[in-house]
């Protein structure tokens, strides 16, 4: 099943199958922040991003969003679908937290009417800088249509799982997700939504359960991304 290891990233190792349309993700348990200026190991913190990611896409998938998902092999190994990444970084911000409460100095917590969408390059080297639209269409980052298309489904992926926490008791504040192409040009969703992906804070107390524990010093992150798994096992 395993062919020769394709790429490294910060939180993944991909390898080669013997179908050419498809790869092996291995999530690890390191961790960065800040575009990798801060780095650690978050122990246990491969297994639960894994469980939940797939678990969240086969949500997805039957609200009618495709995602490169295709088995779980293992705690920590997935096969998954071969795709072109569009380098773009697409963030959807219900209450204000993080770099959004930074960059227009607001107090973070406050709900929004509406959700936001952000675009970032996606680029580490560059600081993953916000662009718009327009900025990626003069970077021929991806089509108009992809670009509608990409903002349709990330809106739907925002639905979803806003009212799939809600079961678990969990506020979703804020998440990234990236696209890709498949061989034919399809867009899916890739990559992964996990704790270390999405901001997460507990319905009822506020408490942060998701990679701002790491972010931020503020301990207990095992125990936070084990939480949120524990939920997210206990209801579906």
């Amino acid at each position: 099943m395993y062919g020769p290891q394709l790429y490294e990233g910060k939180a993944k190792k991909v390898y080669a199958t013997d179908n050419p349309e498809q790869v092996v993700v291995s999530y690890k348990d390191d961790a960065t922040a800040f575009d990798g200026q801060k780095k650690g190991t978050i122990a246990g913190k491969g297994l639960v991003n894994n469980r939940m990611s797939n678990l969240v896409m086969r949500i997805l998938e039957e609200h009618g969003v495709p995602t490169h998902y295709v088995e779980e092999l293992s705690d920590r190994d997935t096969i998954v679908k071969k795709v072109d990444i569009v380098p773009l970084e697409v963030i959807i911000r219900n209450v204000s937290a993080g770099s959004f409460a930074k960059r227009y100095g607001v107090e973070e917590g406050i709900v929004f009417d509406a959700p936001t969408i952000e675009f970032s390059l996606k680029d580490d080297a560059l600081g993953d800088p916000l662009i718009n639209s327009y900025h990626a269409l003069a970077l021929k980052l991806a089509t108009a249509e992809e670009i509608e298309q990409i903002k349709d489904y990330t809106f739907t992926v925002n639905r979803v799982l806003s009212e799939y926490f809600a079961t678990l008791n969990l506020r979703l504040v804020d998440f990234k997700v990236e696209f890709g192409r498949l061989a034919d040009g399809t867009i899916v969703l890739a990559d992964e939504i996990s704790p270390d992906t999405c901001r997460l804070w507990d319905l009822d107390t506020g408490e942060k359960l998701d990679k701002d524990r790491f972010r931020r010093d503020l301990g207990g992150v095992e125990e936070a991304y084990a939480e949120v798994m524990a939920r997210a096992l206990g209801n579906k």
